[in-house]
């Protein structure tokens, strides 16, 4: 875990931006798409791309964007996106369906399991309706939180969006707004409003898309908040009320929702930064960080690197993913990749090598 860097350390990155912004764009723009089985990734995180995984019958179970998806505890894959023929498709891990619902969500987006004590739940969050909506396995929507101005915490006028929520161990509900206002805001179990933190800007404690939200637990006597700040190529680290405590900082990634599993922190990378050192549309990866909050492996992605303590410029390598929105890890390390703007592909699977 890293502090948000220093002048003279952004002057290194940026340089490190241009160098690669010289040497890499030519031969990624004009890389030809690789073969299904191609193994990627670095270090001890290496994977096989399963391209074929969880393709479905798109007349019968289309998909318009795969945005999420979460395991539960059977061992069943669950994942939404935001066409509502079946804004909710439950794979086997090989990529079997097993059961669909949804068709209330236009814009279904974030999807969060809370397992209270042995009973699970799904947080779903529509940013086109403003919406986050609590359900049971089935789909029985069992809470809904909708715009904070009707409990004071925003006016009527302000732009509510939410993508992503997370729960504490005391069953207080996060919501992010990480398309509308750029908050986080804090509910109880109940739905009743605590309080926000956050908002638009610059500063250590603020957010430029607020797009994911998860508790970490690796520390398990000290349990603290991760959110994203995706257009800052950042996660930053929060206590479980709100106050600021560092950023991790990732050059050339503009990272979706963290993801913990075990020991390990993984992410979709929804773009990558490439000609022009721009944010570039058709990119992306998965970046993966150990324990201690250090990148060590970037599947579709360049090879980490740290000079002088400082991560460099990471960007696409490999033209297999096209806008990496979510990943999920299951109970054999296998990732499995939702994709946003990807001309309506379903998940697809890394198997880990």
């Amino acid at each position: 875990m890293t502090d948000k860097p220093s002048r003279r350390e952004f002057t290194k990155a940026t340089v490190a931006l241009v160098a690669a912004a010289t040497f890499k764009p030519f031969y990624i723009l004009h890389a030809k798409p690789r073969n299904n089985g191609e193994i990627i990734g670095h270090g001890t995180h290496k994977y096989r791309v399963r391209q074929d995984w969880g393709n479905l019958d798109a007349s019968k179970f289309p998909v318009n964007n795969c945005h999420e998806m979460v395991q539960d505890s059977k061992g069943r894959l669950i994942m939404i996106g935001d066409e509502v023929k079946n804004n909710i498709l439950i794979y086997d891990r090989s990529g079997k369906l097993l059961d669909s619902w949804g068709h209330d969500f236009p814009g279904g987006h974030g999807l969060t399991l809370w397992n209270a004590n042995g009973e699970e739940f799904l947080f779903i969050c529509d940013p086109n309706t403003g919406k986050v909506f609590k359900t049971d396995l089935k789909g029985k929507i069992l809470l809904t939180i909708e715009h904070p101005s009707k409990v004071g915490a925003y006016k009527e006028k302000d732009a509510f969006k939410p993508t992503e929520t997370t729960i504490g161990p005391d069953g207080t509900i996060y919501i992010a707004d990480g398309y509308g206002s750029q908050w986080i805001l804090r509910y109880t179990a109940k739905g009743e409003y605590i309080d926000k933190f956050g908002g638009p800007g610059d500063g250590d404690s603020q957010f430029s898309t607020a797009h994911g939200i998860t508790v970490d637990y690796r520390n398990k006597t000290n349990p603290t908040l991760l959110v994203t700040s995706r257009a800052h190529n950042a996660f930053k680290r929060f206590t479980l009320d709100g106050k600021y405590l560092s950023t991790i900082f990732l050059p050339g990634a503009f990272v979706c929702r963290p993801v913990i599993k075990e020991d390990t922190l993984y992410s979709g990378v929804c773009w990558s930064r490439l000609r022009y050192l721009n944010q570039t549309d058709n990119s992306g990866f998965v970046t993966i960080l150990d324990k201690n909050d250090k990148v060590i492996s970037n599947p579709g992605g360049t090879q980490p690197e740290y000079r002088n303590g400082v991560l460099q410029l990471m960007i696409q390598e490999k033209p297999i993913f096209m806008h990496c929105h979510d990943v999920c890890a299951d109970d054999d390390e296998n990732i499995y990749v939702c994709q946003w703007n990807a001309k309506k592909t379903y998940p697809i699977k890394l198997e880990r090598v």
